[in-house]
């Protein structure tokens, strides 16, 4: 019998293999787009990507629960470990082919995300969380099974003199706006999905605010790549510990920042 696969591993190939399928639908003129009961876009993409990596987990990891955007069932879960999938974070930025849209999948443990991998196929960018703790870019071409270079993500202190803001490219609202006016702002980078937590990582962007919903999937992969960096999220308003397995994984408004960064009074 074969050793078990890392997770790490697994986690980099449901996402590459995911994203393999969410170019096809990609490069198509139809993309089979439908609407959900919330008014939100929905593709055979999404739904492609979905059963790719639920069949994956299940495979390598069936004691671990998975809630997944796709599966209404999972929702009423309320364990301490779990997995989360977001199959195609940023359906909007997809639909209207803009590239910024990524697979996300996480560990959660104790409402932590401790594991996470981040992969924009339109982009050729692929982040992750390692066994150690660390969060990595990987850089291409990306090949199934065997992991290319890596380069480890750490945040360096913001200069509050010239902090450089992302934000959401989909979901701006003016109470994101006030909030964004109370820093001293050199660039503010319009972005979308999981990716704005990766620009953070990356150390190409400092701060990342959110007042508007968000569920859980959207967030938790992003979240854990930041924090392997040196970053860290907490509530809007409050500015308490973000947590996940809330009930209907709904969250808040959050504040995503790096290391020396002096946050607004709230």
């Amino acid at each position: 019998m074969s050793a078990p696969q890392p997770m790490e591993q697994v986690f980099r190939d449901l996402a590459l293999a995911a994203g393999a399928a969410i170019l096809q639908v990609y490069a198509r003129a139809d993309m089979g787009v439908t609407t959900k009961a919330d008014a939100s876009p929905v593709t055979e993409a999404d739904l492609a990507a979905d059963t790719i990596i639920r069949a994956g987990l299940a495979q390598h990891f069936p004691a671990i629960p998975v809630v997944t955007e796709e599966q209404a069932d999972t929702h009423a879960l309320h364990v301490a470990r779990f997995i989360i999938v977001d199959p195609l974070d940023g359906t909007k930025e997809f639909v209207q082919r803009r590239g910024d849209f990524t697979v996300n999948i996480a560990l959660v443990e104790d409402g932590v995300p401790m594991r996470g991998v981040v992969y924009a196929p339109a982009k050729g960018r692929l982040f992750y969380t390692r066994a150690d703790g660390a969060s990595v870019e990987e850089t291409g071409p990306f090949t199934p099974g065997q992991p290319g270079p890596q380069r480890i993500l750490q945040m360096l202190p913001a200069d509050m003199e010239a902090v450089r803001v992302v934000a959401s490219k989909s979901h701006r609202d003016a109470e994101t706006d006030a909030y964004i006016a109370r820093y001293r702002v050199a660039d503010l980078v319009s972005a979308g999905s999981s990716l704005k937590f990766c620009l953070l990582a990356g150390g190409e962007a400092d701060l990342y605010p959110r007042f508007g919903p968000t569920m859980e999937w959207d967030t938790a992969a992003g979240d854990a790549v930041l924090r392997g960096a040196g970053g860290q999220i907490v509530t809007l308003p409050g500015y308490a510990p973000f947590v996940y397995g809330k009930a209907g994984f709904r969250n808040g408004g959050f504040v995503a920042f790096g290391p020396a960064l002096v946050l607004a009074q709230a």
